[in-house]
């Protein structure tokens, strides 16, 4: 720079360039004077505080310009008005831009800009304009670290750079570089990616406290801060197949369902198996079929081909984007990253306003995928929302499901007036039927349906439900599955009028509620050998101690013959009991009432 005006006010787009420390440190701009306007760092503090990599960009070059002024005696101001809450409303406008060029005019400075905009209504109103174009570099800093077989790069302060390089479920980690990452070298790389994504067609960014995440082409970045993460961070995933169903070796039946039947699809798996791949690739296959497809994607990093249409949240909100996908009328709407509540409701809606649907949800297993909807849609919905679920894993499919509802009773049970709504989950190529959901009193139940496991699931929720209910009446209340539906119940012999209730209204409800016949028996004491102990106490405890013999056994204690509870001896041949649980006050006021206490070696049952 030449002029002869040795001030030079700088506007935010020059800042975050970073072009004005690199010429600081060359010493171009030795004979200036620097004026930063105050509305300048307002600005970028206001988009430091949406998350926003630019204000961290433009606050930290605000500080290295400083330092470097201070270490080279450079002159360093900041004058202007404060902008107040309208001029930061309008500052999409131009307002902000309007308070930095009032600087330039009152100090009679040069206006250093790295818009074309603003150099240009600058020049219009008379002030004096340097205008530098911004460089973007069309090759990445980080690009160096990658190739065709990398799937994502890591990069953290202080740590070496590592890449998971390889294809899903057969990748491993490498160390790409010895030395490690500085914060300064990574700022570098936020900034480049940030410049690039600004001037990059189709590029979008997402900002959270602490957190960004940019799709730069086929790059998906995240970007990590304090206080989000203890150090900064920048991690970049890339595709490194594109498949079509074909690759996948679909059987010849699945292909038919997904061309004539399939309308309610979920593709599950866990993080990293290649769902986001296949839901492309089922994209593709619908475009093949004739059919509108859209997406749903946060971001939008999806490998489909132009005439896939990607939205994103509308205005934060997949909720009004659906009003507006509703209006378009697609035939398949593919959501990638079914995450919270919001997104299982509007995939719901969208099924049932007649919407083909492809979902991807993060699973261990199949029925997690199922398990994901029960609670957020009603039950019996489900399999109209629901026909196929697909899950992946290393790249593969490894197991399809098709869900239907039917009205029957469910496996394992045999009374007629048992019968309930049950959701099937069948093997789609074999049709072999693996799990039913249904409602067993008042919960939603997955049970799995085979030879072995069927009678055990269901004698194992009929057992605790029954215990969970009779246990109210009487704490030591016992339970005994005597048949497919018919359960053994033994109370201590003062609750059974309570549990049976005024002509059997009690039992009668359980019995309504559960589906099972119940009988109701007294609790008898064991039939066992007396033992003698003492008790003493021990701080907030008592102890039980025995003679030799009775370690390692169980015994039953008795109250005036009524059972209290059952344990097992220690090694010590004695048992400990808190003074603060129900057994232990019970224990006291015996103790105090000076009640007749038995213990008895329990007998097998």
């Amino acid at each position: 720079m030449d002029d002869n005006n040795n001030k030079l006010v700088l506007d935010t787009s020059i800042i975050i360039d970073g072009k004005v420390s690199r010429m600081l440190e060359d010493g171009g701009l030795s004979v200036y004077e620097l004026i930063i306007p105050i509305a300048v760092l307002d600005e970028l503090q206001a988009q430091a505080s949406l998350s926003r990599e630019q204000g961290f960009i433009g606050l930290n070059e605000v500080k290295r310009i400083r330092e470097l002024c201070s270490s080279k005696g450079i002159m360093l101001r900041f004058e202007g008005d404060r902008p107040s809450m309208d001029d930061i409303k309008l500052a999409r406008h131009g307002r902000i831009d309007a308070l930095i060029k009032d600087v330039a005019k009152k100090e009679g400075a040069i206006l250093v800009t790295a818009d074309y905009v603003q150099a240009l209504v600058a020049e219009a109103e008379g002030i004096k304009v340097r205008y530098i174009r911004k460089d973007v570099k069309r090759d990445l800093s980080f690009e160096r670290y990658i190739d065709e077989q990398t799937m994502s790069l890591h990069m953290m302060e202080d740590v070496s750079i590592f890449a998971k390089k390889g294809k899903p479920g057969t990748f491993e980690l490498v160390k790409v570089r010895e030395d490690p990452c500085t914060h300064a070298e990574l700022m570098n790389m936020i900034r480049e990616i940030s410049d690039a994504a600004r001037l990059t067609p189709g590029a979008n960014e997402i900002s959270m406290n602490g957190a960004t995440v940019i799709q730069l082409g086929n790059y998906r970045i995240a970007i990590t801060r304090p206080p989000f993460s203890d150090k900064l961070e920048i991690t970049i995933v890339r595709p490194t197949v594109r498949l079509t169903l074909d690759d996948y070796r679909v059987s010849k039946r699945l292909m038919e369902r997904l061309k004539s039947k399939a309308e309610g699809i979920l593709i599950a798996g866990p993080p990293g198996s290649g769902k986001s791949t296949l839901a492309s690739s089922l994209a593709e296959f619908y475009m093949q079929q004739g059919k509108i497809v859209k997406t749903f994607e946060s971001p939008r990093d999806l490998q489909v081909s132009d005439a896939v249409t990607q939205y994103a949240p509308l205005e934060g909100s997949f909720k009004k984007a659906a009003e507006i996908l509703l209006l378009v009328r697609p035939d398949y709407t593919i959501f990638d990253e079914v995450r919270k509540s919001e997104d299982f409701e509007v995939f719901a809606d969208m099924r049932l306003a007649g919407v083909g649907m492809v979902g991807v949800v993060h699973a261990s297993s199949p029925l997690d995928a199922i398990q994901r909807f029960i609670g957020r849609v009603e039950l019996g919905m489900i399999p109209h929302i629901l026909d196929t679920i697909i899950f992946v894993n290393a790249g593969a499919i490894v197991k399809v499901y098709e869900l239907n509802l039917t009205v029957r009773v469910p496996t394992g049970m045999v009374e007629q007036d048992l019968a309930r709504p049950v959701i099937e989950v069948r093997d789609f190529e074999t049709g072999r039927l693996e799990y039913e959901i249904y409602t067993f009193g008042e919960e939603n139940v997955i049970v799995p349906v085979n030879a072995e496991s069927s009678d055990d699931g269901i004698k194992r929720l009929a057992e605790e439900r029954i215990l969970e209910v009779v246990r109210r009446f009487d704490k030591g209340a016992e339970v005994k599955i005597t048949g497919s539906n018919s359960a053994l119940v033994r109370v201590d012999r003062s609750a059974i009028p309570l549990l049976i209730g005024k002509s059997g209204s009690t039992v009668k409800e359980l019995e309504r509620i559960l589906g099972i016949s119940i009988d109701v028996e007294p609790r008898m004491r064991s039939m066992g050998e007396s033992v003698k102990f003492d008790i003493s106490e021990q701080g907030n405890s008592f102890y039980i101690t025995f003679e030799d013999g009775v370690a390692n056994k169980s015994v039953d204690v008795y109250v005036d013959d009524q059972y209290l509870f059952s344990a097992m001896v220690g090694k010590k041949s004695r048992i400990k009991v808190s003074k603060n649980s129900d057994m232990g006050k019970r224990l006291l006021q015996a103790l105090l009432t000076n009640s007749k206490i038995s213990v008895l070696v329990a007998q097998k049952r």
